[in-house]
């Protein structure tokens, strides 16, 4: 049966159900909401289904519309129409994947196994209807001869190449398999970030004994005895979010405590209930399948197409590159703190497990900062107020907390924002603490893109999700310094979304190549080793004081601490990556070996180039490396290090700005990288928008010597 028969029937049968006014999503252009937001207080599992039903049957019937149109392919009739249709589907798959990700339960992870194949198929169904692509193939055959804009252009090649990249100009039979290939990746997929999830979830370790845990600050250990209260149990329950782990790997005194923590979570996918070897293997031979339908080598290969990079050879030689002058300052590094632990009367060799405990203590003593003594200064609410600031004193805009704004969860605050002039601009919603709902790490999304209706500029709902030190009985939410980077970094992806002025949705925003996304976010946590901008915020959480010169001054120096090794671990999961996504030929298991081995082996060698630290048998990350493997980053890891080139660039403009008029909230800078980078979106070529920002292409050298690394091998 057809998706299109599929969905009629489905609608027919539910349709005293599905059209009732109880469903909030078929009256979402009537909501009441400030602003038109989400009614999250009237959302209920059981209206997504027919929701996402009813948006793919009127999808599908719009682009009927377009395929059937007799008049002539024109930009309006085609091009436009295609932009604008789908647009209830876009309202509930928005809210639905957001909450996957940030408030999921077993109910909506099931729901999202079954809407897998169906969204799978709605869109190959697109990609694939014939008259459709011959209607955008006409249109874009005549493109030099139309009277279109910049964005406009743009986004007829963007939709042209969509197509084509999607199977449209493949032969009947290769549509077929494409849809075939598609619908099988997207399960799989799926599956691999679910089982991340899972696994994370499912491992905790009950300590009864408190000198096991010696070394761990007071606010780590109340947090630990609340996770036990929460279980019904009488002691301290350790687990893998990020609020458990990263303090036990960094302070944990009891070393085989941090080998069993980094075993589980280094382990958490390989093998047993939530194994993800077998899908990783799968994974990667579906994309190479996909590849070859292409015409392609590699996935790699077809990926890269439409980024800044553009070839494997490109992202080969920036990741050699940056691997050749960071690997030797790296490796010193290691032997750095290898004598420095022996010193302390640690034995033998350092292992994976120590490297946080150590790299702490030796920093610590080279620099006398600890991350207690820097949390002091960061309360949440002032970090907010900072981060907030940043936001208006280089581009104007203001936040304005409302508490009309209906939130997914209790702990979400929602703000609209304004700009400089007063205007509204956008609705900002930030998520700040884990739950057992929301998967591990930060990200930015929008519920709601930007884009013009006629005269009107439809204004973006943008939402930060991150998984932070919560607050103790006694004390606020202390975050650390990573922490306020990470909020940094999120915080610069938001003011993308907020920012963005652009004619169409799919323009707008983030929705620029993966290897120029990270450039905004990357860009703002230059601003936290910034005296000036800490100055606006840093208090202590009891007296009120700003952070003291002298700290400031220990952090500044402590900023490049052991950059070389973070730059070659970062390396190291981009060799990962693309080693995956490079190979020619299927991924094949020898009898002599399980999945799990094979999967493990091919890791290590992956990344053995950089390798400073000793192997650990049985373990790779890459089991529940979710941005390759469930994520948009499959063959696009080594963006990160691409947008750190770009963003070291970019605050340089900054840096030089402050040595001549003394400020580093340089309006001109900001002015300029405003227009060229964060309004502008996906609608001009990502580095012509960055050249008309910088006056040139951009180079290593700010990056190295923000790093503290002198050039050892430039290619």
């Amino acid at each position: 049966m057809t998706l299109k028969k599929l969905m009629t029937m489905s609608v027919a049968m539910m349709a005293g159900v599905s059209m009732s006014a109880e469903n909030p999503f078929f009256h979402y252009q009537e909501w009441k909401t400030p602003h038109g937001t989400y009614p999250f207080n009237e959302i209920r599992t059981e209206h997504f289904m027919p929701a996402f039903e009813e948006g793919m049957r009127q999808g599908l019937a719009e682009i009927d519309a377009i395929a059937g149109n007799q008049d002539k392919p024109t930009f309006q009739n085609t091009i436009e129409a295609y932009e604008k249709s789908g647009r209830l589907l876009s309202v509930v798959a928005s809210c639905f994947y957001n909450l996957t990700n940030a408030e999921t339960n077993d109910e909506l992870q099931q729901l999202e196994m079954e809407l897998s194949p169906k969204m799978s198929e709605y869109s190959s169904t697109i990609r694939l209807n014939e008259k459709l692509f011959a209607r955008i193939k006409a249109v874009y055959d005549q493109r030099d001869k139309l009277k279109l804009t910049k964005e406009q252009q743009k986004m007829l090649t963007d939709i042209y190449d969509s197509f084509a990249n999607n199977g449209a100009n493949l032969s009947k039979e290769d549509k077929e398999k494409y849809k075939e290939l598609t619908a099988r990746l997207s399960q799989l997929t799926l599956q691999f970030g679910q089982n991340v999830l899972k696994a994370t979830n499912a491992w905790t370790m009950l300590i009864t004994r408190e000198e096991d845990l010696a070394g761990l600050n007071e606010d780590t250990r109340q947090i630990l005895r609340k996770n036990a209260e929460q279980k019904g149990m009488d002691g301290y329950l350790l687990d893998l979010k990020p609020t458990t782990y990263i303090p036990v790997m960094q302070d944990c005194a009891n070393r085989d405590l941090r080998r069993e923590l980094y075993m589980a979570y280094n382990t958490r996918c390989i093998g047993g209930e939530y194994d993800n070897t077998q899908l990783i293997k799968d994974i990667a031979n579906t994309r190479l399948e996909l590849a070859r339908l292409f015409g392609k080598k590699t996935y790699a290969e077809k990926s890269l197409h439409k980024t800044m990079a553009e070839t494997p050879h490109n992202v080969y030689k920036l990741l050699d590159e940056l691997r050749d002058n960071y690997m030797p300052v790296a490796r010193q590094e290691v032997e750095e703190m290898q004598q420095f632990a022996l010193q302390k009367g640690f034995y033998g060799q350092l292992q994976a497990w120590d490297w946080s405990y150590w790299s702490k203590q030796l920093k610590n003593e080279k620099y006398a900062v600890s991350d207690d003594e820097i949390r002091q200064y960061f309360p949440l609410e002032e970090v907010k107020k900072g981060v907030f600031g940043l936001a208006q004193r280089l581009y104007g805009v203001t936040f304005k907390e409302n508490k009309q704004i209906q939130v997914y969860h209790p702990e979400v605050s929602a703000y609209e924002v304004y700009d400089e002039k007063g205007r509204f601009l956008a609705v900002y919603y930030a998520d700040f603490h884990p739950r057992d709902g929301k998967r591990g790490g930060a990200w930015m999304n929008d519920f709601k893109p930007q884009w013009m209706e006629g005269n009107k500029n439809i204004r973006p709902h943008i939402v930060n999700v991150m998984n932070f030190t919560r607050p103790t009985d006694d004390k606020p939410a202390l975050l650390t310094y990573d922490e306020v980077r990470t909020f940094l970094h999120e915080f610069g992806h938001a003011l993308h979304g907020m920012l963005t002025q652009c004619q169409y949705a799919s323009m707008s925003g983030t929705n620029v190549p993966r290897d120029f996304v990270e450039l905004p976010s990357q860009f703002n946590e230059n601003f936290i080793d910034e005296k000036e901008f800490l100055d606006t915020f840093a208090k202590h959480y009891k007296t009120g004081d700003k952070m003291p010169q002298d700290l400031i001054d220990r952090m500044k120096r402590a900023s490049t601490y052991h950059a070389a090794y973070a730059c070659v671990r970062q390396l190291s999961f981009g060799y990962l990556d693309m080693a995956w996504h490079s190979q020619e030929e299927p991924f094949q298991v020898s009898e002599c070996r399980t999945v799990q081995e094979a999967v493990v082996a091919f890791g290590n060698q992956a990344m053995q180039q950089v390798d400073v630290l000793p192997v650990v048998p049985g373990v790779q990350m890459e089991a529940a490396f979710t941005h390759i493997f469930s994520g948009g980053y499959a063959a696009g890891y080594y963006s990160y290090k691409w947008s750190e080139l770009l963003d070291a660039d970019a605050f340089s403009v900054f840096k030089e700005a402050a040595k001549k008029n003394g400020s580093i909230f340089d309006k001109t800078a900001a002015k300029l990288f405003r227009k060229n980078i964060l309004e502008k979106g996906g609608t001009e070529n990502a580095m012509d928008l960055y050249k008309r920002f910088r006056g040139g292409e951009p180079t290593i050298n700010a990056l190295m010597e923000r790093d503290g690394i002198k050039a050892i091998i430039i290619k």
